[in-house]
Order: C-alpha cells, then structure tokens, then sequence
C-alpha cells in the first residue's frame, strides 16, 4: 500500500468534509490514518502458506478440538467501518491439527481487509479445512457492526451471528450439536 497516497487522500478527504487539514490536531492525522488503513487492511499483502509457516502436526487424535472467543475486527467492505466480536472454531482433525496461534492468525488473515461477515466465516472455515484436510470445520462469529450501530437505524445492542459448517459439521447433525453446545458452555473464571 502507498501510505503517502492514501495521507494525500485523507488530507483531501478532511477538506471536503469542511475541516482544516492544517489545523493542529490534525495536521499529522492523514498519516495515523494511512499508517491505520496499512495495518487494518494488511490481509491484502499476507501470504496464507507462509503465514501458517509448517505449523500443521501430525496426531493420531481424531477428536474435536476448539478455540472459542477468539477476538475478530474488520471493516465492512459497503461503509468501511468496524465490526468487531468474538470467533469460535472447530475442527475433526484426520491425522493432522494445526499450531494453536495460528488459528488466530488465520482469522487476522481474512478480517484484515474490507469484509462481510457471511464471507469472512465461510473463508476462514475453508481455509482451515484445506489446511489440515479435516474431517469437518465449524466456524461461528457474532460480531456487532458500527454501520449498523452508528448511522443508518442505530440499533445499539444489534449482534450478528454468521455460522460455517463443513465436511461432518454439515452432514452430521450429533457433531454439529456437540460444536455448538461446546462453544456456548461458560467456563468459570
């Protein structure tokens, strides 16, 4: 990304909403913003293998294993504004599972770019399959969208849940109960 175009945008962009981009504070916000837009956006310019850097093991395990809670951001691609929540994954693996982080960075992968949910579930539970060759992939995300939150109808305590089953998630309806009941127990603090 061209960080210095996009400051030069965002210093237009000030004035035509009818700021004073030499004001003094903000003269140094068209460079926060691109150095902000770099970072939110930097899914553009990841490389998936390398960022699961051989990270996939073998294990003769074939259990359900899970990572809930897993902090998401993204922008929405039709507003770009934020949407933010929390990402639950799950997966049978065969004969291999992946390192623990990166399912984390898997998810950063994808969320940092301009987004929809609905895809950004459908992507994250795809890539996973095909990196371990699961037996089957499940993958929710309740997210809350400023768009929705800040203008348009403002509904403040508005959630959206997105859900991705794959493999025996989809064709198997006792695995895909055991997904979602084990993703919604409380575990005591």
């Amino acid at each position: 990304m061209n960080t210095e175009r996009v400051a030069e945008l965002i210093r237009e962009l000030i004035s035509e909403i009818g700021e004073d981009p030499t004001r003094e504070g903000l003269l140094k916000t068209p460079e926060r913003v691109a150095k902000s837009m770099d970072f939110l956006t930097s899914g553009y310019r990841q490389d998936l293998k390398a960022l699961i850097n051989d990270a996939v093991f073998e294990s003769e395990a074939n259990n359900m294993i899970i990572a809930r809670d897993i902090e998401v951001y993204s922008l929405c691609e039709h507003h770009m504004l934020p949407f933010f929540g929390r990402i639950h994954i799950g997966y049978i693996s065969k004969e291999r599972v992946l390192g623990l982080s990166k399912l984390a960075r898997i998810v950063d992968y994808h969320a940092r770019r301009l987004q929809i949910q609905e895809r950004l579930t459908s992507d994250i539970a795809a890539d996973i399959q095909d990196a371990v060759d699961a037996q089957g992939v499940g993958v929710v995300i309740e997210a809350r969208h400023l768009c929705m939150m800040m203008r348009g109808v403002e509904k403040q305590n508005s959630l959206m849940a997105t859900s991705s089953v794959l493999g025996c998630f989809r064709s198997d309806l006792a695995t895909r109960t055991e997904f979602h009941n084990l993703i919604q127990r409380t575990i005591p603090h």
